[in-house]
């Protein structure tokens, strides 16, 4: 092996993986088996931080960083100027599994661009998650992205031996692909998504009747939006994911802010800001779809197309919907509670235990951890305090702003000038 080459190839196809941020993992529960190596027992790998403080970390290249395609937004793009490369197959088997040994990584994130056709790379994705699993017993996590245009026995197999599948649909818009990727069509991504999809029901019912049956895809899939690349309004973006997560069972949908990586008048230019707050502000969105009940409509719609910069979503339905509140939590139900700016869902299991035994008041409220700098506008308690405040929208803004921090605090703090 040369080692030299290795780590050149190594260098520039690590480097080029580094836009895709669907690398994150959850819901995997293979285990090891006949003194196997490697173990993704229920703890999910990824580039994060466990409850317990550990990180965790995989193995994120690409294949190759070869393309057929001329995807504007993309820096593997087959007109961009970059120094190409190439691993062949027992190349990522053996960096993975020599790294696992050193206990650099805990699993394997692998990606390509594709060259010759979605086949010819598709089978060689699953032939380097084959020869992990079949050949060195290898137990970990594997995540492999699946190639838009790749035939459903490639799917069905890739989904046999990877804990998660995923395709990127990378504009969230079928106008925004046609612009920035005219070799690419809408169905090629969605076709594999659909094959994944109906793989996962149908092996988990079989799994209800047989024990035995292998496992399909354990972690499920995922997918990635572009942001700030083609136009969309924050509105396009969170009805297509919604739109994903219920037609694909998507297990997350990633969003991703564009980072401008080549010169075309179809995109930013280069050197513009990446917009970072507002890609925190379509996860603060989807979180509260998925977890607090809220229909995508309250938050999205035509008279409100884009999201608020300056206060997150949550707050700000609460600001355009102030005759919902205030909401007495001592009595409330558990989504109402929900709606509560400054109270998240473990709040609310505290505070729905909490008041089984006593009526809560500010204190109580402030010890389950409760945002109160939030909150106090919104609701009510055993207190008199704060219970009568004659107080419009624009007024509360400026107040939780006066009193807010966090770490996009310097792009919004010129607003705060007009409260004081």
């Amino acid at each position: 092996m040369n080692f030299e080459r290795i780590r050149e190839k190594l260098n520039i196809l690590a480097d080029a993986a580094k836009y895709d941020v669907s690398c994150a993992s959850s819901g995997s529960d293979r285990t090891n088996k006949s003194q196997g190596l490697g173990n993704a027992s229920k703890m999910g790998i990824c580039h994060s931080y466990t409850e317990d403080g550990r990180c965790i970390s995989l193995l994120k290249i690409l294949l190759t960083n070869h393309c057929i395609f001329d995807c504007a937004y993309c820096v593997t793009r087959k007109s961009n100027d970059v120094q190409r490369a190439a691993f062949k197959i027992q190349e990522v088997v053996d960096l993975t599994i020599n790294f696992y040994r050193r206990n650099y990584i805990e699993g394997l994130f692998l990606s390509s661009g594709i060259f010759k056709d979605a086949d010819y790379t598709m089978e060689r994705l699953v032939a380097v998650a084959k020869k992990l699993r079949e050949e060195e017993n290898f137990n970990g996590y594997i995540h492999l992205k699946s190639i838009p245009g790749a035939s459903d026995e490639l799917m069905y197999e890739a989904g046999l031996y990877a804990d998660r599948l995923s395709v990127n649909i990378e504009v969230p818009t079928i106008s925004g692909l046609k612009l920035l990727a005219p070799d690419k069509k809408h169905e090629d991504f969605t076709k594999p998504m659909l094959k994944v999809k109906n793989e996962i029901v149908r092996y988990k019912a079989e799994r209800k009747i047989i024990k035995s049956t292998p496992k399909y895809a354990p972690a499920g899939q995922s997918t990635q939006m572009i942001v700030g690349a083609s136009g969309e309004t924050d509105k396009d973006i969170m009805y297509s994911a919604v739109h994903y997560y219920k037609n694909y069972q998507m297990r997350r949908v990633y969003y991703s802010g564009y980072v401008p990586v080549a010169d075309d008048m179809r995109l930013p230019a280069i050197g513009s800001k990446v917009p970072m707050l507002r890609e925190n502000r379509l996860y603060q969105t989807d979180w509260l779809l998925r977890f607090y009940g809220f229909a995508i409509n309250e938050i999205l719609n035509k008279e409100h197309p884009n999201l608020d910069m300056d206060v997150d979503p949550k707050l700000s339905w609460a600001l355009r919907n102030l005759h919902h509140f205030p909401v007495d939590v001592n009595s409330a139900d558990r989504t109402l509670l929900a709606r509560i700016p400054g109270i998240g869902m473990r709040s609310v299991d505290k505070i729905l235990k909490a008041r089984r035994f006593r009526r809560l008041n500010w204190d109580h409220l402030k010890k389950i951890g409760v945002a109160l700098n939030r909150a106090q506008y919104f609701m009510v308690c055993d207190s008199r305090h704060w219970e009568r405040r004659d107080l419009d929208a624009e007024k509360i803004k400026g107040m939780i702003l006066q009193t807010s921090s966090g770490k996009f605090w310097n792009q919004y703090s010129t607003q705060l000038s007009l409260f004081n």
